[in-house]
């Protein structure tokens, strides 16, 4: 269906269509896990691209239902594909839309929003030659500051926004979250080793909640040679039916 297209399990029934355009890291899986909606949550994944962060929640979640937001038409198709084949239509809508003018989607109607925004700032960095690279890694076409207002707007009173980021732009962050009413909640960094820098940060906020922030222990990616055994089970290795 796309050129350089190929497919990736994340689990033996769900399927993950990747171009070069629109793929997946490390930071996908524990944006995922460390959201981890209730089965009974309706969640809205920001900037979703090729769809990795709710289809992988459905594989280890499960919520109710869950949006899907890109602005590429590509990246929208993609996720379209990964549910055509893994047999998942109706799970996951898939929304082409500017996260700045979600006006079709319901106003706090959202126990959850998700969203792996782009990590570098304005103006900051060299712009990637693909353009979906650009959108996706740098702020192009959205801020730190839109991405909270749209999930202010899609959260009911006490929902959950859930995104990473670089250490760098932690302060960045929680003042463009409070800005939006949504508080900073709960804070872990994440490192390669044990005694590494963090590399990135996942930071939770809760619509209209009072200030109180919990700083979980740092997510250690490694464990010598091989994966953390947190990682791995991130990751889904060993679950039924992986």
């Amino acid at each position: 269906m796309f050129a350089s297209a190929s497919y990736e399990k994340l689990s033996e029934y769900i399927s993950v269509c990747i171009t070069p355009e629109h793929r997946f890291g490390t930071d996908a899986f524990l944006l995922a896990s460390f959201a981890s909606p209730r089965k009974k949550d309706t969640v809205c994944d920001l900037g979703t691209g090729c769809g990795i962060i709710p289809l992988l929640m459905l594989r280890d979640c499960s919520p109710r239902l869950t949006y899907a937001v890109d602005i590429q038409q590509q990246a929208i198709e993609q996720l379209k594909d990964s549910l055509r084949i893994s047999g998942l239509e109706g799970k996951i809508i898939p929304r082409l839309a500017d996260l700045k003018e979600l006006d079709s989607l319901p106003a706090g109607a959202f126990d959850v929003v998700t969203c792996n925004p782009p990590y570098k700032a304005g103006g900051a960095g060299i712009l990637s030659e693909l353009a979906a690279e650009q959108i996706a890694r740098h702020e192009v076409l959205c801020t730190m500051e839109d991405v909270c207002n749209a999930a202010a707007r899609l959260l009911k009173y006490g929902g959950r926004l859930c995104l990473c980021q670089r250490p760098e732009r932690l302060a960045d962050v929680i003042s463009a979250m409070r800005a939006a009413d949504i508080e900073p909640k709960r804070l872990r960094f994440v490192a390669k080793t044990p005694s590494s820098a963090p590399w990135l940060f996942l930071l939770e906020g809760k619509k209209g909640s009072k200030p109180f922030m919990q700083v979980e222990p740092v997510l250690s990616v490694y464990d010598g040679d091989e994966f953390s055994a947190e990682m791995s089970r991130i990751y889904g290795w060993g679950k039924p039916g992986n």
